[in-house]
């Protein structure tokens, strides 16, 4: 062959390639066999709009064969162009249909584009999925901790699933629910003695308004006994009050110093005074004998007179110690 029957035959194998590319003729067949009407301009334009031929002719089929009839090319086409999974909405409105579930192929692309799994909404829908809770802590009215631990059972709401709320809400209220009744409790002992009180309570309440789940029921899977915080907190109280008595008193004591530490300034004012004053005794006398007020007879006499003085308080001291040992 020369190198012109070789190119040749390269460019022939170039174009048929590329016309089965743009125009998938086995995939046309495939839809054919299956039923589906689809032409090949349509599956070209599809190449054009850069929408995967396989994937909708492949949806198409498995419609089809469910018996759907509002599933059509263009919405298919519309929703893949808008970022949703094309495969996964059809195989949820397949399990809707076989399951009699009211599941219409709007609401189904408005869950997928939601950013939720249809699908697997719809199997929940079908079988319940259990959830558990973690450990929720409350305290009864006589003082006792309880930690409680409850396993909710939860269908898929497919109405409110676009813009429901989803697992964290659900149990976020069955936690304040579950704190509620037991904190609403007398005694810790009746919460023991009868726990489905609890989820009977809990699951009268509501909970599951506005979001994407039906509560079917609520288990308290497990009760156990914390600590006793009634006590606790009277001891914290107690505490506290002796810590504030201690205070006080220090403030009493530390009052008390200082007014102590006043009068001693006081009593020692007083002294440097009564010494200051004694100091001008000497001068006075001077000054009076100096003036002629008093002469020597006058200051001897005064003098005997402090003798005298000093010795009856020196005679009359042993006499008073005496005294008192003789009444003890």
């Amino acid at each position: 062959m020369t190198v012109l029957s070789i190119l040749g035959v390269a460019v022939l194998i170039v174009l048929v390639s590329i016309f089965f590319y743009y125009v998938p003729f086995l995939l046309w067949l495939s839809a054919k066999v299956s039923g589906v009407s689809i032409s090949l301009v349509q599956l070209f334009l599809m190449r054009i709009r850069k929408v995967p031929p396989s994937v909708i002719v492949s949806a198409m089929i498995e419609a089809h064969k469910a018996g759907l009839k509002d599933v059509r090319r263009d919405d298919l086409e519309a929703h893949y162009l808008a970022g949703g999974d094309v495969e996964r909405v059809v195989h949820a409105l397949v399990s809707a249909n076989k399951a009699n579930i009211d599941l219409s192929f709007k609401m189904a692309t408005a869950i997928d584009l939601a950013g939720r799994d249809v699908d697997e909404a719809v199997k929940m829908s079908v079988n319940p999925k259990v959830i558990d809770t973690p450990v929720v802590s409350s305290v009864a009215k006589d003082g006792i901790q309880l930690l409680a631990r409850a396993r909710v059972t939860v269908r898929a709401n497919i109405k409110q699933l676009v813009g429901g709320a989803g697992e964290e809400t659900v149990l976020a209220r069955v936690g304040e629910g579950i704190v509620s009744s037991i904190g609403s409790s007398a005694t810790h002992k009746m919460v023991l003695e009868n726990p489905d009180s609890i989820s009977k309570l809990v699951l009268s309440k509501g909970l599951d308004a506005g979001t994407a789940f039906e509560i079917l029921s609520i288990d308290i899977a497990d009760v156990d006994v914390g600590k006793n915080i009634g006590a606790n907190l009277q001891m914290d109280q107690a505490e506290a009050d002796k810590n504030i008595a201690q205070a006080r008193a220090e403030e009493r004591r530390a009052m008390a110093v200082a007014l102590e530490q006043e009068m001693k300034a006081k009593a020692q004012e007083a002294r440097a005074k009564v010494i200051e004053a004694e100091a001008e005794i000497p001068k006075a006398i001077a000054k009076a004998f100096h003036e002629g007020n008093l002469g020597i007879m006058d200051y001897y006499r005064m003098k005997n007179i402090e003798a005298d003085t000093n010795m009856r308080d020196s005679i009359a001291k042993p006499v008073q110690r005496t005294t008192k040992e003789a009444k003890k």
